[in-house]
């Protein structure tokens, strides 16, 4: 596999992420390929169904580009699902119309937790292929992003079955069998592991690991579940991509800012938001100071926002913005720094319209905010 790429015409995203001082915010979405764009479900449709187009190559390669043609997104990531991995496992990954994913199989017994294994990451070619496939198709644009589920959330699924709105089975499981829960978990991390190293091997140029679900979890047992798991993947991570260049690791929790002490020490360079934590109060917690240690974050904009008129959309950008509050613009060192995105996915039913009023005002109020 080759490893010779263009360069990056923009990397302001990789920047933000290593607290270094750019000249504007940048952003990209969470399921910024997908389906609120009309091009996506022609795609889709030609493809037959979802995992059709996340297992062709040249689908996956032409989804990942398409928001980059409509928006001046600064960064791409992956059309990929975060349950390639238990799929890989065997757990037999299929998704029904309007009823989300399921496994044929599902993990809930001794059995069927000593069976599981990290797969063989050839099962998972294609992935690796896509992403060189999206670096090359790119040509130095904006970087790619690689991505997976966190330990903890791919489990969620592993033992439901399929998604889930009490996880009970999970739960009842991890109450009453902790020893097979820490035996799920640290496959599902060492598996993490494997399968991120192999996208950066492949030409990720971030990796970004999706705790989905890791804000269900009582105080205490998130901890012990799910952010010892994701520490347990971060420590094996490769620092450096195929360019030589660092890494950037993303850590997402979705209900996690109420954890951001426990997370403050966590290995990796940036944490992610969603919209019900404070973007000030936590640069106060892990932002860091002017030329010392911290994280950049990233989030954290209500996706429902953008069912709002464009004027109502521009001034809830500018809040999020306020809210972080200036940041650094010493190019000389490293400071607290933010990466503009949505708190979760963005909604199916988004007019793209909306979107482009968003990404207009990201990059516009974020200028002028370093001049003030």
């Amino acid at each position: 596999m080759t490893t010779s790429f263009a360069p990056l015409a923009n990397d302001t995203f990789l920047r933000a992420c290593m607290r270094q001082a750019t000249d504007y915010t940048p952003l990209w979405l969470m399921r910024q390929a997908g389906r609120y764009l009309p091009e996506y479900k022609a795609t889709r449709a030609k493809a037959g169904s979802f995992m059709g187009l996340a297992t062709n190559v040249d689908y996956a390669t032409e989804v990942t580009l398409q928001p980059l043609d409509r928006f001046p997104l600064d960064a791409a990531i992956l059309f990929s699902d975060i349950l390639t991995v238990p799929d890989a496992m065997g757990l037999g990954l299929s998704f029904a119309e309007g009823e989300g994913p399921r496994f044929a199989k599902a993990v809930r017994d001794e059995a069927a937790v000593a069976q599981l294994a990290v797969p063989d990451m050839d099962r998972l070619r294609y992935v690796f292929d896509a992403v060189t496939s999206i670096r090359r198709a790119l040509n130095g644009r904006v970087p790619l992003i690689g991505f997976s589920g966190s330990p903890w959330t791919l489990a969620c699924y592993m033992v439901e079955g399929r998604g889930s709105d009490d996880y009970r089975l999970v739960k009842s499981l991890m109450y009453a069998r902790p020893d097979l829960m820490h035996r799920i978990l640290a496959v599902n991390a060492d598996a993490v592991a494997a399968y991120l190293n192999a996208q950066i091997a492949a030409g990720a140029q971030a990796v970004m690991i999706f705790d989905s679900w890791g804000g269900v979890l009582a105080d205490g047992c998130f901890q012990e579940f799910s952010l010892e798991y994701t520490r347990r993947v971060l420590a094996q991570l490769k620092r450096s991509g195929v360019d030589g260049q660092p890494v950037p690791r993303i850590v997402f929790t979705k209900g996690g800012g109420i954890w951001l002490e426990d997370m403050k020490n966590l290995d990796c360079e940036v944490l992610g938001l969603d919209w019900t934590a404070n973007l000030g109060q936590a640069r106060a917690i892990v932002g860091g100071a002017v030329g010392g240690p911290g994280k950049a974050l990233q989030g954290n904009i209500d996706p429902n926002v953008l069912f709002a008129p464009p004027e109502a959309i521009a001034a809830q950008v500018r809040a999020v913005l306020d809210s972080f509050g200036k940041p650094h613009t010493d190019e000389s060192t490293t400071g607290p720094t933010h990466v503009f995105n949505l708190g979760h996915g963005i909604s199916q039913h988004t007019p793209p319209e909306h979107v482009a009023a968003l990404v207009e005002t990201v990059h516009g109020y974020s200028r002028s905010l370093r001049k003030r």
